[in-house]
């Protein structure tokens, strides 16, 4: 039953398998004609969520900052105007025209309605500078974090504070340099670790304390480079990284771990599935999330899932959805396809930034609205009758089953996801059709003062200096709250500015595709799909071969 079909995109290979074939017949929609990487970079080119500027709202004419810059052909609202009453969607509806193709058609309405100025949702105090996060308090240049405090330059991290340059810190506090790590204290350079306090250069440990330099290891305390250590030995070594030679240790410590296996992935309590980060999942296959927590019957899907059911080809969606396709940035949806941020509605189609609706299609803009086309209101009757004549249309047209085309993304390509994940060139992009942000020409200031790895030599004359990058070259300042962090944790200035940190989180953390390899233990032949590809320099084990390996 399954379908072997190559790309009309990327000419690669790509299979259709008997999941997906069944999930598809529910909602009605055909077999997709592009593999499962070209499909999710549609859907990480719809968003931007860090490249912030400072424009005017179209409405009130105040300042205010978005992810749209001032030359956006959009027009952007601040959200408190947004979410108001002072304007209505509807006044945008516009009559479908059969004689026209749909996604021509959507993409003037998108033009025509008001866009939201940075998709902050709930309430968020002092946290000006943050994009799709709800609950913060005192949070800057934080992206999609929920119920942190004090937290900067993160991204992805929920309950947690007094964290700096994160990825997907959960209930952890005062921890710098991140990586999916949850429940962890006073530590730095954490990967994959759970319940580590006083914690500095680890990866994959579990319920440590008072440990440095440590892969694979879990309940130890004085351990350093995998071996027991003295209080005094680990004492004395944390010392010396106090002093400012924690990030030449990083340097050291990334060289040691290649020494030690690797997990193929990170699956855990979970059954029949395939991918990496998958937490308590059933039946979920090529998944990479670092929020798959409890979801069922799903496949290709990207930083989603949480208690989600029948969920495919979706990012940062799911939370609580069942019966979705190719939606991002979702909760609370069902039975909806082709949605692009999307909460708590049912039965939508080909809708953009809609909430608690129902029977939709090719609306954006709208809230609590139900049986709407193109953002006109209609009758049940009325809704029914004309979006089973579009959806003929749209087979007519080839564009039926298909995702938003890449050059309808709201965003320039190189502000959105998918260059991080997918990256092109500026010639390609602009080959392939798509827009492009030009770099703002910059004058680059020379660096003010030299700068003391040992924080404690520190002063605040750092709050007035200006830094250069030494990875892009561009400048940059320290921050009052950021500085404070480094002094309490007794961490050197950073030598990178804050958008070359993220890119470096980013990139550690791969999704989209799974390789079939075999265990690398001596005399095991176990074989496995992974996220290692074989010219990665890791040594990758199997689950069984793992185990023996954790101390």
């Amino acid at each position: 039953m399954s379908s072997n079909k190559s790309c009309r995109k990327c000419n690669d290979k790509y299979v259709v398998t008997d999941q997906e074939i069944n999930f598809l017949k529910k909602l009605d929609l055909p077999e997709p004609t592009i593999c499962p990487v070209c499909r999710a970079r549609k859907r990480w080119s719809l968003r931007n969520q860090s490249n912030l500027y400072k424009r005017k709202c179209d409405f009130t004419g105040k300042e205010m900052v978005s992810l749209y810059a001032s030359d956006s052909p959009h027009k952007v609202f601040a959200e408190d105007v947004w979410w108001s009453d002072k304007w209505d969607p509807l006044d945008y509806g516009k009559d479908f025209d059969f004689d026209r193709p749909f996604f021509e058609q959507l993409r003037e309405l998108q033009l025509d309605v008001p866009r939201r100025g940075m998709h902050q949702d709930g309430t968020n105090e002092n946290c000006e500078y943050i994009t799709f996060g709800m609950g913060n308090k005192n949070c800057y240049l934080a992206f999609a974090c929920f119920n942190c405090e004090n937290t900067f330059f993160s991204f992805f991290s929920l309950m947690s504070r007094e964290s700096v340059d994160c990825l997907l810190a959960i209930n952890s506090e005062l921890v710098y340099e991140c990586i999916h790590c949850q429940s962890c204290y006073r530590s730095s350079y954490l990967k994959n670790c759970t319940n580590c306090t006083d914690c500095y250069l680890m990866e994959d440990c579990s319920n440590c304390q008072n440990c440095i330099a440590c892969k694979n290891v879990t309940g130890k305390q004085y351990y350093i480079y995998n071996k027991q250590a003295s209080k005094v030995e680990f004492e004395d070594f944390k010392k010396q990284l106090d002093n400012g030679l924690l990030v030449d240790e990083y340097e050291k410590f990334n060289k040691w771990k290649l020494t030690i296996p690797n997990r193929f992935a990170h699956i855990i309590a979970s059954e029949n599935c395939d991918g990496d980060y998958i937490y308590n999942g059933k039946n979920c296959h090529n998944c990479f999330g670092i929020l798959i927590q409890g979801a069922e019957d799903s496949a290709n899907c990207q930083m989603s899932g949480a208690q989600a059911k029948e969920m495919f080809d979706c990012s940062m969606a799911g939370q609580g959805s069942e019966l979705i396709y190719e939606m991002q940035a979702t909760s609370g949806a069902y039975h909806s396809a082709f949605v692009n941020f999307c909460r708590f509605s049912k039965f939508v189609y080909y809708c953009d930034c809609i909430s608690n609706c129902e029977e939709c299609f090719g609306c954006t803009g709208l809230s609590n609205k139900k049986y709407c086309i193109l953002n006109k209101q209609y009758s049940k009757d009325e809704y029914l009758l004309l979006k089973d004549k579009i959806v003929k249309h749209m087979k007519e047209t080839k564009e039926w089953g298909e995702n938003f085309p890449l050059k309808n993304s709201p965003f320039p390509y190189n502000d959105t996801l998918a260059q991080n994940y997918y990256p092109l060139t500026k010639d390609l992009a602009k080959k392939q059709g798509l827009s492009w942000k030009e770099p703002k020409e910059t004058k680059i200031i020379k660096q003010t003062m030299i700068v003391d790895q040992n924080i404690e030599k520190v002063g605040k004359e750092i709050l007035d200096a200006i830094l250069v990058c030494k990875d892009c070259g561009k400048n940059y300042k320290i921050l009052p709250q950021e500085y404070r962090l480094y002094k309490m944790m007794k961490i050197s200035i950073p030598k990178s500015c804050p958008s070359c940190r993220y890119n470096n989180r980013i990139n550690q953390f791969k999704i989209g595709k799974l390789y079939d390899r075999s265990c690398m233990n001596k005399g095991c032949s176990n074989k496995f799909k992974t996220a290692i590809s074989a010219d990665q320099p890791e040594t990758v084990y199997c689950e069984k071969c793992y185990q023996k390996e954790i101390l």
